[in-house]
């Protein structure tokens, strides 16, 4: 039988065929290719380690050794291209080496060079693949010439040794470049959270405060020239002025309650809770159990979670009541937000769910969203918790 399968979603190797499909030529054209392959990296290991150790006395040695892992490491990124394409394995590249570097020049260089674990198991997959790959195109060969009738079933062994091969020694290590790989998406979102509040921050000053107070400068100019030949209307441009200075107050307060307020620097998380919950257009019931203040980041992030949560409660949900818990559980800070709303919140519904868990993300938090159709919508969020001097809170309000 013969059929035409699709490139798996997984890193499965496709089905046995009794057929000489195309999945079975493209492994036979894999193992073939396995000798010159295995020549080329074999004789590179063999020169670099030889010349590499043998000047490890004189200035050259080391640098040659780790510009040569680093040239490793391409002939890795072909040997998983090779794969991919041949024997349809998904396997991802490891992290560059410059990402791991404590530091800038030379010597820093070299120490990330010379510890670099791609490219020694590169090297070590290239120095054991010679005798695999003549035996490899040995047995090939002969089965193209003489047992062609078995010769999809002896690909495919020799293939998934091929599989297990470059999974081991060139696929990235599991749970380091996985951590890596979010560590590096972590500090982006960061950098464009950081971005996006100062430009927020500036927009805030520019079309607030900032126009206020250059209306109110060029109005009391105004009072001044009218001072002397119109006291009473130069009286009343310093009465609108006034107000124009507590207005302007208010905007700067409220500007500085949104970068971090004062009542969480000073009182904590109950008295910061309770003060967002008394401008909710809700009634809401602020619980926060807590056996001490965590790091002022952690406490940050958790209140400004639980504001844009309480927002949202306000412009969108219609609901009647809302609640909002915190706690410590082990070394995790839990926070919960929920109201009797219509629900149907969605992280891509462009209420901001989808930034808060990108920001919870980045500090290796987690945001769970649960909001059915017609309610009631509850938010679950973690965060971790660090110490800090202070002392703990036990309150239950009802703002």
């Amino acid at each position: 039988m013969t059929m035409s399968p699709s490139l798996p979603d997984d890193d499965r190797p496709p089905p046995v065929r009794f057929a000489f499909d195309r999945w079975t030529w493209k492994e036979i054209a894999h193992l073939l290719a396995d000798l010159p392959m295995a020549l080329a990296g074999f004789v590179y290991t063999v020169l670099l380690v030889g010349v590499g150790a043998g000047l490890s006395v004189t200035v050259i040695g080391l640098p040659l050794l780790a510009l040569g892992l680093q040239g490793a490491r391409g002939f890795g990124r072909a040997e998983r291209g090779r794969a991919r394409r041949l024997l349809g394995m998904r396997i991802e590249e490891p992290s560059p080496v410059a990402r791991s570097r404590r530091g800038r020049g030379f010597f820093p260089w070299l120490w990330a060079g010379l510890k670099d674990p791609v490219g020694w198991r590169t090297l070590l997959y290239s120095f054991v693949r010679l005798p695999w790959g003549v035996a490899t195109f040995a047995v090939t060969l002969v089965g193209l010439l003489v047992l062609w009738p078995v010769l999809p079933h002896i690909a495919r062994g020799l293939a998934n040794a091929d599989r297990a091969m470059v999974r081991g020694l060139l696929s990235p290590s599991d749970e380091l470049e996985r951590r890596i790989a979010e560590l590096e998406s972590d500090r982006g979102v960061v950098v464009d959270t950081a971005a996006a509040d100062l430009r927020r921050i500036e927009r805030d000053l520019h079309d607030g405060a900032q126009a206020r107070l250059v209306a109110l400068a060029m109005g009391l100019g105004l009072a001044k020239e009218k001072l002397d030949h119109d006291p009473e209307a130069a009286a009343r441009m310093v009465d609108e002025a006034h107000g124009e200075v507590k207005i302007a107050l208010q905007e700067l307060r409220d500007l500085a309650r949104g970068i971090h307020p004062a009542v969480l620097t000073d009182r904590g998380l109950d008295a910061a809770l309770s003060a967002i919950a008394s401008r909710c257009t809700v009634p809401v019931t602020v619980s926060v159990t807590l056996p001490g203040r965590p790091a002022e980041a952690i406490e940050g992030i958790a209140y400004f979670t639980v504001s844009e949560l309480l927002q949202n409660v306000s412009k969108h949900s219609r609901a009647r009541a809302a609640s909002v818990d915190v706690w410590r559980s082990g070394d995790r800070l839990m926070l919960r937000v929920a109201d009797d709303g219509r629900g149907g919140a969605r992280l891509d519904g462009g209420t901001g769910m989808s930034g808060l868990a990108e920001r919870l993300g980045a500090v290796d938090g987690l945001f769970v969203l649960d909001s059915p159709e017609g309610g009631p919508t509850t938010v679950t969020a973690e965060l971790p918790w660090r110490d800090r001097v202070g002392t703990g809170t036990e309150r239950v309000g009802t703002a």
